[in-house]
């Protein structure tokens, strides 16, 4: 893969070792149909499974390696955020690491098994996301029940502290889900110089900015009056492109966030007789509402690493149990995401838009591997052969737009 040799050719003490099997782990990754775990992946290369459990156990730079992925991928005017999200992985068994309680959003249910926190870079413009840094959720310890211990928010500020310093220069603006709308998280936040975009509760306790003459003795008033959702007669209105959807922008008193913060109310009329909204706000004050609902919208690209990990990219299919194993597997999971989608965006070449598809990418990759294994065992020309008009067809044969 040129993409992965161009990339390591830019970062500083890969021993000889590891470059040669990390170029060959994401080939022999895209190339696997199965489940990409140790077995699978030596049954689709010359590597040895054993030579699979040792790497996955050395360190690797994959944060650095992020970061000179999204510099090729993402152009430098381009308006770039981060996004901040936890996914739930199924894991069995007792000794792995990490085993724990986790919140799974495909069952709605708290499970037993691993938790891996992703920080992403989104491009805004392209409404694309590039994995950046994924960590493994620590377990709770088992503690008495006065003694105090570090929150699972408490991991996913230190996560977002140890990889603030590979961001790109111009980001500004971090969004996240409604779960992270918590003050210890967005003080957080703010203490590292950037601003939140995230989701409030649609019962959440806003107060009105008082605006009002104030007395010549006593305290200042500062508040208004509750906000009352049902009346936004005090908000300003802002059309959008959509048709069934409002905004209605103000800046308010957040009660639970104990800080000035501009709320977008987006409400959805798609249903007449029962109007939908959702609560989104900023800690910029400044920070106007269609970029609060253009950025809060673009959060959901971190969900498609998510599922393009999951779905082909094995990431819930390793074998370790092991701290280092885990998270060399993850990272190489996302990793292998972010690749892909390169690969796809230097290969279009039209000007419609790019329509990325993981499932064509793993299809054409395990097409030449096929290709290329009956011209080796064959013993066939390979000049001959590729440059046969039908090698192209045969190279993306089954493979999907979407």
């Amino acid at each position: 893969m040129t993409v992965v040799a161009q990339i390591l050719d830019r970062l500083s003490g890969i021993a000889k070792p590891q470059r040669k099997f990390l170029l060959s782990l994401f080939v022999t990754m895209l190339v696997t149909r199965t489940r990409i775990n140790f077995l699978n992946l030596s049954r689709h290369s010359s590597v040895h499974e054993k030579t699979y459990r040792r790497q996955f156990r050395k360190p690797f730079a994959f944060v650095s390696f992020n970061q000179s992925s999204i510099a090729r991928a993402v152009p430098e005017a381009a308006t770039k955020l981060f996004a901040q999200d936890a996914s739930f992985s199924a894991k069995s068994g007792k000794k792995t690491y990490g085993l724990d309680h986790f919140w799974n959003g495909c069952q709605a249910r708290a499970e037993r098994g691993l938790e891996v926190s992703l920080i992403s870079i989104l491009d805004v413009e392209a409404n694309q996301a590039f994995a950046l840094s994924a960590e493994q959720t620590r377990p709770q310890p088992e503690t008495k029940r006065d003694e105090k211990t570090p929150t699972r928010i408490d991991f996913y500020l230190e996560h977002l502290q140890r990889t603030a310093q590979y961001f790109p220069a111009t980001v500004k603006y971090g969004v996240c889900d409604g779960f992270y709308a918590k003050l210890k998280f967005v003080d957080g936040v703010c203490a590292l110089d950037y601003h939140v975009v995230s989701k409030l509760r649609s019962d959440a306790q806003l107060l009105y900015l008082y605006q009002g003459v104030q007395k010549k003795r006593g305290r200042r008033r500062k508040f208004a009056g509750r906000v009352d959702f049902n009346d936004l007669s005090h908000f300003e209105k802002i059309e959008t492109d959509e048709p069934k959807i409002t905004l209605y922008t103000l800046v308010v008193w957040s009660v639970s966030l104990k800080r000035t913060v501009r709320v977008v109310i987006a409400v959805n009329r798609k249903d007449q007789e029962k109007p939908r909204y959702a609560v989104l706000f900023s800690t910029d004050p400044e920070l106007s509402a269609a970029d609060i609902f253009r950025y809060y919208k673009a959060r959901f690209q971190i969900e498609f690493i998510f599922r393009d990990a999951k779905q082909f990219a094995g990431f819930s299919d390793c074998q370790a149990r092991d701290k280092e194993a885990l998270h060399f597997h993850f990272n190489a999971s996302v990793t292998l995401v972010n690749l892909a989608r390169i690969m796809a965006q230097e290969e279009h070449k039209t000007d419609e838009k790019l329509v990325f598809s993981m499932s064509s990418i793993k299809q054409r990759f395990f097409n030449e591997h096929l290709l290329n294994l009956f011209i080796d065992k064959l013993a066939l020309d390979l000049t001959a052969v590729k440059s046969h008009p039908q090698f192209e067809y045969l190279r993306n044969y089954a493979a999907v737009a979407a």
